[in-house]
């Protein structure tokens, strides 16, 4: 008998989501029944404090598992039995699995960035990172580049607290390793010694143009990655790019969290490849990646 799936995404303003067609796309290729459904707390009228109480009904009515997005990412710990470690060093999780009557909470968010980076990027030196933004996607990566060997990992955000809070609770899983966060008077001597560059702010996505730094930062040494996958070649992208920086798009992040969490989710292994090619397809960018 084939195995079939039941599988939600929670989270607020979801309706245009790849998320359910990238895992059904690759359920259908590898000959698994799998049912994706939406569960937008705007929609329903509900707001992130109610998160933990639609997980706890998903799992009642018989769901497998779901996807956790914004804002609820932090909202739903109170709905489950285990955590995994990195989702409890993170503070989030954006997988919840329904196993033996327990209801375990991980994060893919980490992954899927470190997935992205060694598939996106050849061999990237990645000693010295400046990372943008300290929300929940600033926090999963900052927790993949020093599990990839970053050395110094400057923070940078707006709200240097936030920047503060997310080194803090980094730090100390990584002795030995330099996390700091950094003012803006900081920022341009940081980036101009980096290895890398990270944008995990909202600059630069539809509806929020332009870009998180003064294109006169950027150097030709960086490579350049984004969080943001819509457009697929943001402002910053394409400004590196022409710079001739080695450049990573926001897709691979998101498609590599989406292979992680349906490996977690069926057991089965995923073609990160052909995910890749129908994101690509779904996004309409193909000619736009082949550039």
């Amino acid at each position: 008998m084939t195995a079939s799936y039941l599988v939600g995404l929670i989270g607020s303003g979801i309706q245009t989501s790849l998320t359910p067609a990238l895992h059904e796309g690759e359920a259908d290729a590898l000959g698994l029944r799998y049912l994706y459904r939406l569960i937008d707390i705007d929609r329903l009228g509900k707001t992130a404090t109610d998160a933990a109480a639609l997980v706890r009904a998903a799992r009642d009515v018989g769901y497998d598992a779901l996807n956790i997005t914004h804002p609820c990412k932090q909202t739903v710990f109170d709905a489950l039995d285990e955590l995994s470690p990195d989702a409890e060093l993170l503070g989030a999780v954006n997988t919840v699995l329904f196993r033996d009557g327990r209801t375990i909470g991980l994060n893919t968010d980490h992954s899927g960035f470190a997935s992205g980076l060694r598939d996106g990027l050849r061999a990237p030196v990645v000693d010295r990172v400046v990372l943008l933004g300290s929300g929940g996607a600033g926090s999963a990566i900052a927790y993949a580049l020093l599990n990839a060997g970053t050395t110094r990992l400057s923070v940078y955000d707006p709200v240097i607290e936030r920047a503060d809070a997310v080194c803090r609770a980094l730090g100390p899983a990584f002795p030995g390793v330099r996390v700091v966060a950094i003012t803006p008077d900081e920022l341009a001597a940081a980036i101009a010694a980096a290895d890398g560059l990270v944008n995990a702010t909202p600059i630069g996505m539809t509806g929020h143009p332009g870009m998180p730094i003064s294109a006169t930062l950027l150097h030709s040494r960086l490579w350049v990655a984004d969080a943001v996958y819509r457009p697929l070649r943001t402002e910053l992208i394409e400004t590196a790019d022409a710079l001739g920086c080695a450049v990573l798009d926001g897709g691979r992040m998101a498609v590599g969290q989406a292979a992680d969490a349906f490996r977690l989710i069926t057991g089965a292994e995923p073609d990160p490849v052909r995910m890749r090619a129908h994101f690509l397809q779904l996004t309409g960018a193909l000619s736009a990646a082949s550039r």
